[in-house]
């Protein structure tokens, strides 16, 4: 029988690599532990005057009227459908456009092709904000430009609240897919000629080497990709929709999420509990979720499971 050494021996045995741990391990406990305590506003009606501990002490009050107000479930749902959306599409389209990089044989055109999809990355969320305003201005935006060229009547894309559940979706899939085509891109490259030579010689076309072959192996990425995203969310892109939207109120109902009602609250009304009792929401529904669906990979496949 092995006998189980403790963590002082680990500690002991290890001290040079938990020596190196230990700027990462402050900065957590600097940065994400101690700011732990700031979830007291979200059960007191915040006094600037009292200070947190003075704040009076309103229990579960602030949990109360954001579930009766129906703000919670409105938040909740445009939060985790948006978020969703761009897990699924994103995903789907970054091993699409990977797998078609992969299989061209041209390394010029794969590097340009690459660099072009990447590029979007990089470009500020105020920068794409511009882009977004100068395409769809309704006065001088390069989309009503040509609608009155060609003698159609303009469209007020501000006043239209169901346009931005797409055009969000569009922008945000425009900015971080080269992003995530380089992760599947990198795990194709590192399957084995094998495979495929084999595949050849038995008859299978491109299609099938793809189909049998290549989304198989891109499994355990996406797998691990998906859990990654599944741990954010309930945390919207803030940028992109505080960004796109503004204080624009008539998108409000289409478009706001968690992140930018917080925002609003502290900003505009100065509700700290309030503010402080949706983050509290939201940071515990993101956990549940990702413990849950971790416990359910790790029962289907326990090879896939982050922990």
């Amino acid at each position: 029988m092995v006998k189980r050494r403790g963590f002082l021996y680990e500690l002991m045995t290890n001290k040079i690599m938990f020596l190196m741990l230990l700027p990462t391990l402050i900065f957590f406990f600097i940065n994400s532990y101690i700011p732990m305590v700031g979830i007291y506003y979200a059960f007191t009606r915040f006094d600037f005057n009292a200070g947190l501990f003075g704040s009076p002490f309103v229990g579960l009050d602030n949990f109360s009227f954001l579930w009766k107000s129906g703000i919670l479930m409105k938040l909740t749902f445009n939060t985790l459908g948006y978020n969703l959306a761009f897990i699924l599409f994103g995903n789907v389209f970054a091993i699409i456009c990977a797998v078609l990089l992969s299989e061209i044989r041209s390394a010029w055109f794969k590097k340009i092709a690459q660099s072009v999809m990447f590029l979007p990355y990089f470009i500020s969320f105020v920068i794409l904000s511009v882009i977004v305003y100068n395409l769809f201005n309704y006065e001088s935006g390069f989309l009503n430009t040509t609608l009155k060229e060609l003698s159609s009547n303009p469209v007020d894309v501000y006043n239209t609240p169901w346009a931005w559940v797409f055009l969000i979706i569009l922008f945000y899939l425009w900015k971080n897919l080269g992003y995530s085509m380089v992760i599947y891109l990198a795990a194709i490259t590192g399957i084995s000629e094998e495979y495929y030579e084999a595949a050849k010689i038995d008859g299978a076309n491109i299609f099938q080497r793809v189909w049998h072959i290549t989304i198989p192996m891109l499994k355990p990425t996406f797998v691990v990709l998906l859990l990654f995203s599944l741990g954010s969310i309930m945390k919207g892109q803030f940028d992109l929709f505080y960004q796109l939207i503004g204080n624009n109120g008539i998108l409000f109902n289409a478009t706001d999420i968690i992140d930018t009602y917080v925002y609003r609250s502290l900003k505009v009304t100065f509700d700290v509990g309030m503010a402080t009792a949706a983050g509290l929401y939201q940071s515990l529904f993101g956990f549940i979720l990702i413990i849950s669906v971790n416990y359910i990979i790790r029962k289907i496949n326990d090879d896939y499971a982050l922990f």
